[in-house]
């Protein structure tokens, strides 16, 4: 089969006897039987004890001068951002503490507390949006305490009582083993302090996430989600080994730069580039793209979608929650497009094919851990 060929297949449609919609406080039970597209936005997805929509949005872009071109004039439109994504059952946002450069540090936390405050959509999705942030493994934070403290800040900063999901960002197992358990008990704490309703952990590999997930069940913590970097451009033996994982002890995947930081989104070529840091890496890894990329413009020419949302509908098909950053009201509207239908077996085997073929991959987070 060529490579770009399309899948004579239709859209998958799955036969849902409840649906919950969350259009008001009440929850509205359809009796009937609908014919509805898999993935639909109302649809939620359990990650612990929390129901979350099936795809979120990552906030990284609020308040990151250097890599994303922040500037405080674009909060009207990011207001704007949450609002949509909101309105249309959005209901996850991640985020971090570390999130935002020099004294815009934290930033993007404030924004997240400012907006769910500020929203006057629909009564009662204001009180279902899940907050996940990532607490930084600084070298300074060294006790659980400091850990708790930090989460204390973020909780300041938003202005919230709880965090949805507190989440590790990073593991310092290949460097600091002893701090490593600090930050583990730091989790458990903020746990049984009721500062979050779940933990969870970012860029941990295979081997430390059975490890951490051990540590927390003895002390009777479950762990509700890892994230790690997850999309066509990054999926391998050791992606696949965690996702394995995931499902053998109930975690969930959370799939961070779903688009390949944008290379997936078929935006940019060698001769447009984008400005700032991210340019040095495309010039790397787009030449090397054309298969895969020629695959996701197929499939989305036939499915009369973007390459991004065929991209992001990648990512919810194979079972995570991919989390694109939005910054702009054409990109939310965009990947709320990958809702509402699904993948069919043969395109899924047709992208990961291409993907093979394509010899260049996104280079791995540096605090990816075994």
């Amino acid at each position: 089969m060529a490579l770009c060929a399309l899948s004579t297949q239709t859209t998958s449609t799955a036969t849902i006897h409840a649906i919950n919609f969350r259009a008001s406080n009440e929850t509205i039970l359809s009796k009937s039987t609908f014919k509805l597209p898999l993935f639909w936005p109302w649809q939620k997805v359990k990650m612990g004890p929390l129901s979350v929509s099936p795809m979120g949005f990552g906030t990284w872009a609020w308040g990151n001068q250097l890599l994303w071109g922040y500037q405080e004039s674009m909060d009207d439109e990011l207001q704007q951002v949450f609002n949509l994504a909101v309105d249309n059952g959005i209901n996850l946002f991640d985020t971090a503490d570390s999130y935002g450069t020099g004294k815009l540090n934290g930033q993007s936390e404030k924004l997240l507390g400012k907006f769910i405050r500020e929203y006057k959509g629909k009564k009662g999705l204001q009180d279902n949006i899940v907050i996940a942030t990532k607490l930084a493994a600084y070298p300074w934070r060294l006790t659980p305490g400091q850990f708790v403290n930090a989460c204390k800040s973020s909780l300041d900063r938003m202005e919230l009582e709880q965090i949805g999901i507190g989440q590790l960002h990073w593991s310092t197992a290949n460097y600091n083993p002893l701090q490593e358990m600090a930050l583990w008990d730091g989790l458990v704490a903020m746990y049984e302090k009721g500062l979050v309703q779940a933990v969870g952990v970012s860029n941990y590999g295979p081997k430390q996430l059975e490890k951490i997930h051990n540590y927390l069940k003895a002390r009777g913590v479950p762990l509700c989600s890892a994230q790690v970097q997850f999309s066509l451009l990054s999926f391998g033996d050791e992606q696949m080994e965690i996702m394995n994982i995931c499902d053998s002890l109930g975690i969930q995947l959370i799939a961070y730069s779903p688009l390949g930081l944008g290379m997936l989104t078929g935006k940019y070529t060698l001769s447009n580039l984008p400005s700032g840091p991210r340019s040095l890496l495309f010039r790397q890894i787009l030449p090397g793209l054309e298969p895969l990329l020629c695959c996701l413009r197929a499939i989305a020419s036939r499915r009369q979608k973007t390459m991004s949302q065929v991209a992001i509908n990648w990512c919810i098909s194979k079972g995570t929650i991919p989390i694109p950053g939005v910054k702009t009201i054409k990109q939310t509207d965009e990947n709320l497009g990958a809702l509402g239908w699904q993948l069919s077996k043969n395109e899924m085997t047709q992208l990961e094919d291409a993907a093979r073929q394509s010899p260049r991959r996104m280079i791995q987070n540096i605090f990816q851990t075994r």
